[in-house]
């Protein structure tokens, strides 16, 4: 009778290990595919980060392109930006405030934060951000020929 018992153990033990082996080995299978999918996933989303990255950075970027004298536009004033466009365009602070109808003290304390233009001078200084120097030549040249017919 123990022969028969063994045997019968034995045999459900190996049959159950088979079951089992067969149960686990979908299980790995899925298992595998879920974590490529997983992968998959990770790479898209680091890539979809980039992305959004890249394109605030265009958008902000883009921004200042947009045209000063659009109506309706509160002009700002950032002092750090006067001397640049007064080097850009090739001018003197006294030149400067010829072109925008101001004494050269006046372009010196808006570069020094000490004063703030006016809102009238602020369209005259947004107008020049788009003027190139042969322009701004041709405009101080019509400038001091009218001063010097006064």
């Amino acid at each position: 009778m123990s022969d028969i018992a063994a045997l019968l153990k034995s045999e459900i033990t190996r049959l159950s290990k088979k079951v089992v082996r067969q149960q686990a080995a979908s299980l790995q299978k899925a298992s595998t595919a879920h974590r490529r999918q997983l992968a998959a996933l990770k790479k898209q989303v680091g890539d979809l980060q980039k992305e959004v990255t890249r394109l605030r950075r265009a958008a902000a970027n883009a921004v200042p392109d947009v045209e000063a004298d659009a109506p309706g536009r509160k002009l700002r004033f950032v002092a750090k930006g006067l001397k640049p466009l007064r080097t850009r365009l090739g001018v003197s602070a006294r030149e400067f405030g010829l072109l925008i109808g101001v004494s050269e003290q006046a372009v010196y304390n808006w570069e020094t934060r000490r004063a703030t233009p006016r809102a009238a001078q602020l369209e005259k200084i947004a107008e020049l951000r788009g003027v190139g120097k042969k322009e701004v030549r041709a405009r101080l040249a019509a400038l001091e020929g009218e001063a010097a017919e006064a």
